[in-house]
């Protein structure tokens, strides 16, 4: 049974080159550098048994290299999803896009009874 044992969100952003992935990319390692998980440890699993499920918020989703993304993940089975959100602030350039992330981590874990 899959079970969430840690949530993280991120935010990133690609001031001044109006890119969707490296604003994406920039979210999840803000997520992933705000934590030290020793959960894997803690439970005796090994680190590439982690489930950690990306999804990102981000002006042109359609556009977001998910491989380059997932990527991100030091390690685990990675999966990535990109859903339009975020933000697209004009500047007098051009545009600065916001991107959100929310980083989940889970384990297939048995129910003890």
């Amino acid at each position: 049974m899959k079970k969430q044992l840690a949530v993280e969100f991120g935010t990133g952003t690609d001031l001044r080159g109006e890119d969707a992935t490296k604003a994406a990319r920039r979210a999840v390692a803000d997520a992933l550098h705000r934590n030290g998980l020793t959960v894997a440890d803690a439970l005796g699993f090994p680190k590439e048994a982690m489930l950690v499920d990306i999804r990102v918020g981000v002006p042109g989703a359609a556009s977001v290299d998910l491989p380059a993304v997932a990527a991100m993940a030091p390690y685990g089975v990675v999966t990535v999803e990109a859903v339009e959100g975020g933000l697209r602030a004009p500047t007098a350039t051009g545009a600065t896009i916001v991107a959100n992330a929310v980083v989940s981590v889970s384990f297939d874990v048995e129910r003890a009874e």
